[in-house]
């Protein structure tokens, strides 16, 4: 945790969050590497929000926003780290979604130094960075902090900001079946459906519908199925050429953890994707008898006790073995 931060009370920290955005003017809005649902929303919405107040804002990510985040408002004016002007003017940044400042990737060499920072999160394992935190563990999405925000600025809800809220909440509660959704969580979502969103539509554009990248590299991911610890523990992994041979995006190897996860009886399911020969990305995700956190956590990484990741370098073989081990250990 920074030295100089204080857990706050969470009606505090909405305060000192809506003092920080009121009193600066240019502003750098970030969110992590490889955004998902609730990383995209989040960034879309804290632009909305600037944008209402009059502020002049930027929007950016290391990586391409996946394209079936394109009818949230704001996808068209994401740029990209190489496009960002060397006058730009940054006077604060705002970091969404970002469990630690190392989540923001490339996009942190661009700030300016010293430059005042306000981060907005829900990750348990968030350390604190920053000069001023918004952080509420118990939160199902980084969204669901940025509904209370909306009305400590004084803003009103329309139906666009509404979108992107809702849309953090459908993804990282996946479909509102995850033990995260709340009765905060159903009260929110209906009062954005008061305000317009068609929830069917959101759901059947970002829960149901696939691509043919998407079967290819399943095909072949599940063929690697494996198990270990009585069963207790099933993973899948995507090699570098799987990933080349289906031309596979990011995007579409969301979802292919669920299939380890979801075998009867395995308590935690993983997923290894191989950036490249040597770099392999770890998801995890449990039943609850198994705080992945801790476990991603001892390899750098972090998330939610249910839900986490991280990333090492080695050959994919050793990366497997490595990290099984450490879960075996946790289930002992």
């Amino acid at each position: 945790m920074n030295a100089q931060a204080e857990k706050r009370t969470y009606e505090s920290q909405l305060e000192h969050a809506r003092d920080f955005i009121k009193r600066n003017d240019h502003f750098l809005v970030v969110a992590h590497v490889n955004p998902d649902g609730d990383a995209a929303s989040s960034t879309f919405a804290v632009g909305w929000l600037l944008k209402r107040l009059g502020k002049h804002f930027t929007m950016v990510n290391e990586d391409v926003m996946p394209r079936k985040f394109s009818y949230l408002w704001g996808y068209n004016q994401l740029m990209e780290v190489a496009d960002l002007s060397d006058d730009l003017i940054i006077e604060a940044v705002i970091s969404v979604d970002c469990a630690d400042e190392s989540r923001i990737g490339k996009v942190r060499e661009r700030f300016p130094v010293d430059v005042p920072l306000l981060n907005i999160d829900h990750h348990p394992t968030n350390d604190y960075f920053g000069h001023v935190q918004l952080i509420r563990e118990d939160a199902a999405a980084t969204v669901e902090l940025l509904f209370d925000l909306t009305a400590k600025l004084g803003v009103q809800m329309t139906r666009e900001l509404a979108e992107c809220i809702y849309t953090g909440l459908l993804t990282d509660t996946g479909g509102f079946r995850y033990s995260n959704t709340s009765p905060e969580v159903m009260r929110i979502a209906s009062d954005l459906l008061q305000h317009g969103v068609q929830g069917h539509q959101l759901a059947e554009t970002l829960l149901e519908t696939i691509t043919r990248s998407h079967i290819a590299v399943l095909q072949r991911a599940l063929g690697t199925l494996s198990f270990a610890f009585e069963h207790k523990i099933c993973w899948i992994s995507v090699s570098a050429e799987d990933i080349e041979l289906t031309k596979a995006s990011p995007e579409d190897l969301e979802g292919l953890i669920q299939y380890p996860r979801n075998i009867e009886g395995v308590e935690v399911g993983l997923l290894f994707k191989q950036v490249d020969g040597n770099r392999v990305k770890i998801s995890f995700r449990s039943s609850g008898n198994v705080d992945v956190a801790k476990v991603a956590k001892s390899f750098g990484g972090g998330g939610h006790v249910r839900a986490s990741g991280c990333t090492l370098d080695g050959p994919l073989p050793n990366v497997i073995q490595q990290v099984v081990a450490a879960i075996g250990r946790a289930l002992e």
